[in-house]
């Protein structure tokens, strides 16, 4: 399983929060790429809903990762 910026773009958009039956029919829904929807299957399933993306890819950026002052534009 390997997460790339632009797979887990694909679930910025998931009605948070979700369970992982829940994330991998919004995939298949919003027609992800397959390589998302692996990722997603080979997750562990412990029947808990996860509250927000950071949950299955930690390293996922935010607003605050990025250094640019939003007041200018």
């Amino acid at each position: 399983m390997y997460w790339t910026l632009e797979l887990a773009s694909w679930l910025e958009d998931a009605p948070w929060p979700a369970t992982k039956d829940e994330l991998i029919d919004f995939a298949i829904r919003s027609g992800a790429p397959m390589e998302v929807i692996e990722n997603l299957q080979e997750m562990e399933d412990e029947g808990e809903a996860y509250e927000t993306i950071e949950e299955i890819w930690p390293d996922y950026p935010t607003k605050d990762d990025f250094f640019f002052n939003e007041d200018e534009y």
